[in-house]
């Protein structure tokens, strides 16, 4: 089902707190529901409406890639025609190698990141890859991680909401 939706404060809050943490404990949203000062049941029917109106694609875990024998990783643009974008990218979702799969408007126009033990075994997936698409390997732009350098992105709702001087009240 979507509907459209325009997130209240609450919704923010939810939104807010999701990205901060989900605690390790048998009943998470229980506390998150409970640190947002709400019952538990509706922050589960916030949550689930904000998943219907598809604010929220999913929630899931980040995993480090490295501590589960992933040493190697590499991010990959491909020039792929649009007429073949949709083909290539269900052969490259195949491999469970690769952790991210997207379309771009540009030149490079689908990018993906793939991860293995080690690079000798990331060579062969990209190669195999490179061969079911038929995508020349001198046309690609492969970046292999040279360094991990963490990121942690979050978008503050309801603080971005309380700097706006003509922002929602």
């Amino acid at each position: 089902m979507t509907e459209n939706v325009l997130p209240d404060r609450l919704d923010l809050c939810i939104l807010d707190a999701l990205q901060q943490e989900i605690p390790l404990v048998p009943r998470p949203f229980g506390e998150i529901a409970s640190r947002l000062g709400i019952p538990e049941q509706l922050l589960l029917e916030r949550l689930r409406r904000l998943q219907d109106a598809r604010i929220i694609r999913g929630i899931s875990p980040i995993i480090e890639s490295r501590p589960m024998g992933l040493a190697a990783a590499t991010l990959v643009a491909l020039p792929v025609p649009q007429d073949r974008i949709s083909t290539v990218a269900a052969i490259i979702s195949r491999y469970p190698e690769v952790s991210h799969n997207f379309r771009r408007d540009h030149h490079y126009s689908l990018w993906f990141t793939l991860a293995a033990k080690d690079d000798t075994a990331l060579r062969q997936v990209l190669d195999t890859i490179l061969s079911e698409t038929g995508i020349p390997e001198d046309t690609i732009l492969n970046l292999p991680t040279v360094q991990k350098i963490k990121i942690d992105v979050q978008f503050p709702f309801t603080r971005q909401q309380e700097e706006e001087p003509h922002g929602p009240a």
